[in-house]
């Protein structure tokens, strides 16, 4: 991968500093990782965010420059191309609505057309890989929509490289997540039908370094360049080979007649925790066979001399990175379709309605560092703390609705950074040491946050808050927040109970016991 950087690097413009290049989706998964490989590159990076603050806590976010905006408007999508010499479009409204075919469409037009009016000299997509011989009409609609984004930006005046990939193999990918969760949770599998499919995987690695060899083609180059790693195989056998690599027992799968999408997809959304709402363009996109029908791409960017990453290897380094918690992205880290995304209100009278909320207060015989250790290290595998019945039954629920329950876990055992997601959180805000605070994102009749702050009082003793706060939407909404009031105490006060001691043990760990007094003279 070296080399082929070092060929990206000696591309520059006429007069001759580094391409710049525009990452739009730098928030989510493919996103995050593509822009500290262009850095690596040599290229100047530009990221263009609906949030800006999501990237704040980014390590490279000091090198590049960030802009605030949205595909679908133009004015800001036109400042944000301005010197602009390769833009990348990693975006799509899935998950948006009924509307997201038309949101896809005037979206990649808006983009197409600010990019060929500011000049800029190549786009590069990333869409999913059709089967050949399908009509159109007869695919997914996420997939319709992703082939329809890169024909708009074909047609858009702009050279355009379009890379189609199936199946992306990679720690934190939701494809790779889908593929763990089920072979490792059920060692006899009765499966639909479609874990017979041929598709071609592809490693993350592999996605990125083509990525950003894009960013030196030929001007004359505008096309669709198919993906995909050296192995051709169905579901099955990728599942069969995971349980290799992972060194579980051999797997038994049982495939069964064909199931509808949507049961499909709250088939994997039950065992996974993928939830229904991304798992099932995931499965529509599997039933049909999808393998690469050219390999074009190896004559601008070549492969690296070991050669493309092969399954067996991509599942081997995404493991790696998952048990040693070091996942940069993932499938997670762009927000959760339907979600709220209202920031906390400041206004008790926020936007003219109720705010409900439940504040805990507990003077904790430990310093702030210890507590602020516990603070940020919960959920995931560590829990929340209190109820655990309570915390999983309302996962379960979540799950049950199309919600994201609380399987999402985290991306870091013991870190956090703002964005992350947190089981059925979200962190909209984090200042290490004093405040953590989340938004729900989990199927709620209004909007709602949980707020934990660590701090002294007048006397020098260490104070933990906590803050839950529930806007209602609604009758529904002031019903939900009166039928769970009864239970706050047991779960919220349970919540800052427990922290505290936790706290307080970590810090008599820490001190250990007292030294044992002879009694001789």
């Amino acid at each position: 991968m070296n080399a082929n950087r070092a060929t990206s690097a000696t591309k520059r413009t006429d007069d001759d500093r580094p391409l710049r290049c525009l990452v739009t989706g730098a928030t989510g998964y493919l996103g995050g990782r593509l822009v500290p490989e262009l850095l690596e590159a040599g290229y100047g990076v530009r990221c263009l965010a609906r949030s800006p603050g999501k990237l704040r806590d980014h390590p490279w976010v000091g090198r590049v420059e960030v802009v605030g905006g949205d595909v679908t408007d133009a004015e800001s999508v036109g400042a944000a191309m301005e010197g602009v010499d390769v833009a990348y479009y990693l975006v799509h409204a899935l998950g948006t609505g009924r509307g997201f075919e038309e949101t896809d469409r005037r979206a990649a037009r808006i983009f197409g057309e600010r990019a060929r009016a500011a000049g800029v000299r190549r786009i590069v997509y990333l869409g999913g890989l059709t089967p050949a011989g399908v009509p159109e009409h007869e695919l997914s609609p996420h997939l319709r929509s992703r082939a329809e984004v890169g024909r708009v930006l074909l047609a858009s005046g702009v050279p355009t490289a379009v890379l189609r990939a199936a199946v992306i193999i990679g720690s934190g990918s939701a494809s790779f997540e889908m593929l763990r969760h089920l072979t490792e949770r059920l060692p006899v599998m009765v499966t639909p039908s479609w874990v017979r499919t041929r598709i071609q995987p592809i490693a993350v690695r592999d996605v990125l370094r083509l990525l950003v060899g894009c960013a030196g083609l030929p001007d004359e180059v505008n096309r669709t360049f198919d993906i995909g790693g050296p192995d051709v195989v169905t579901y099955e056998e990728m599942m069969r080979r995971y349980a290799a690599v992972a060194e579980l027992p051999k797997r038994v799968i049982v495939p069964v007649p064909p199931l509808t999408p949507r049961l499909s997809s709250l088939w994997v959304g039950l065992v996974t925790p993928v939830p229904g709402a991304l798992a099932r363009p995931l499965v529509e996109s599997l039933k049909h066979e999808v393998v690469c029908g050219e390999r074009d791409i190896v004559r601008y960017v070549p492969d690296p001399p070991e050669g493309p990453v092969g399954l067996d290897r991509a599942i081997a380094l995404a493991l790696r990175r998952v048990r040693d918690a070091d996942v940069a992205t993932r499938w997670s880290s762009a927000s959760t379709p339907r979600a709220p995304s209202d920031p906390l209100p400041t206004d008790p009278d926020w936007a003219g309605g109720s705010l409900y909320s439940d504040h805990r207060e507990r003077t904790v015989a430990a310093s702030p560092r210890a507590l602020w250790r516990v603070v940020e290290a919960i959920g995931g595998e560590n829990g929340w703390y209190s109820a655990p019945l309570a915390w999983s039954l309302r996962g379960w629920l979540d799950r049950l609705v199309g919600g994201v329950g609380l399987r999402r876990g985290r991306r870091d055992a013991t870190r956090l950074r703002i964005g992350d997601s947190l089981d059925f959180w979200r962190v909209e805000e984090i200042e290490p040491g004093r405040l953590l605070r989340l938004r729900a994102e989990m199927r709620l009749p209004g909007l709602a946050w949980l707020e934990m702050t660590v701090g002294r009082d007048g006397e020098g003793r260490t104070v933990y808050r906590q803050r839950a706060l529930f806007h209602p939407h609604g009758l529904a909404g002031h019903a939900y927040w009166w039928g769970v009031a009864p239970f706050h105490a047991a779960v919220f006060g349970g919540m800052a109970r427990n922290i505290a001691d936790a706290a307080e043990s970590v810090t008599a760990e820490a001190i250990g016991p007292e030294p044992v007094r002879s009694t001789t003279r």
